[in-house]
């Protein structure tokens, strides 16, 4: 059986039906969303997994109802704040890192995650990329954009890029060796396009509120049971 997987990505869909099937207003289902990612830090730690990247809010995800959008980047605020003086992340030594166009954000969102950032950034036990504001197609587009820059101050040639000079200017480099989406949905939706190219994908029926430490076991069981092949 293969070794379990350092470095997991999650696609967190399925909060808004969720709420929908109890009665409650769409982006309530958001908090129950939040509150089930802060469980999920203890459940991977105990499965050996390092570093977790997780699909948070995207792109398209500005196009929400103003109030269901205020009410996220409310929520978002508040988890961001959270982070400095959260007693699992300083003795797990957790470091936090938000990934995607997030100069987009509110401007308390981008304090908010500067602030969670810098108190973590020397914490190397444990790496959590939050894709906000993400989306991997404008990933590669900002990567071209900044090599493009290297090209135009005469820092490098056009025969200087490589993959791992595109990889070096993603948002993360790190791939993930596997990715997990809740929600019944199957299909990748713009995460990680160039880091996931040998990732194992799961796809679970279950919304993200509802998905439990029982069901991360047994993706991983999943995974391991997997001959992981890399294209050959």
């Amino acid at each position: 059986m293969a070794e379990g997987p350092k470095h997991v990505g999650i696609i967190l869909d399925g909060n808004r039906r969720f709420a929908k099937r109890l009665m409650k207003r769409p982006w309530e289902g958001h908090k129950l969303g939040f509150d089930k990612v802060k469980k999920l830090f203890d459940w991977t730690a105990k499965l050996g997994i390092k570093e977790l990247t997780l699909y948070c809010f995207s792109m398209q995800n500005f196009n929400r109802p103003k109030k269901e959008f205020e009410y996220l980047m409310k929520q978002f605020k508040a988890a961001f704040e959270e982070i400095p003086d959260n007693p699992d992340i300083k003795k797990n030594r957790i470091r936090i890192k938000a990934i995607g166009r997030t100069g987009l954000l509110p401007e308390e969102v981008q304090e908010a995650i500067k602030k969670a950032e810098y108190a973590t950034n020397k914490y190397n036990n444990y790496l959590i990329n939050i894709a906000i504001a993400y989306g991997g197609r404008e990933e590669i587009i900002d990567a071209v954009k900044r090599i493009g820059r290297l090209i135009e101050k005469g820092k490098i040639k056009d025969k200087d890029i490589t993959e791992e000079l595109v990889r070096k200017n993603l948002y993360t480099g790190d791939e993930p060796d596997l990715i997990i989406r809740t929600g019944g949905e199957q299909r990748t939706s713009n995460f990680l396009i160039w880091q996931s190219n040998y990732s194992e994908w799961i796809f679970i029926e279950k919304m993200w509120p509802e998905f439990e430490e029982e069901d991360l076991i047994q993706c991983i069981k999943d995974y391991k049971e997997r001959e992981r092949r890399y294209g050959s």
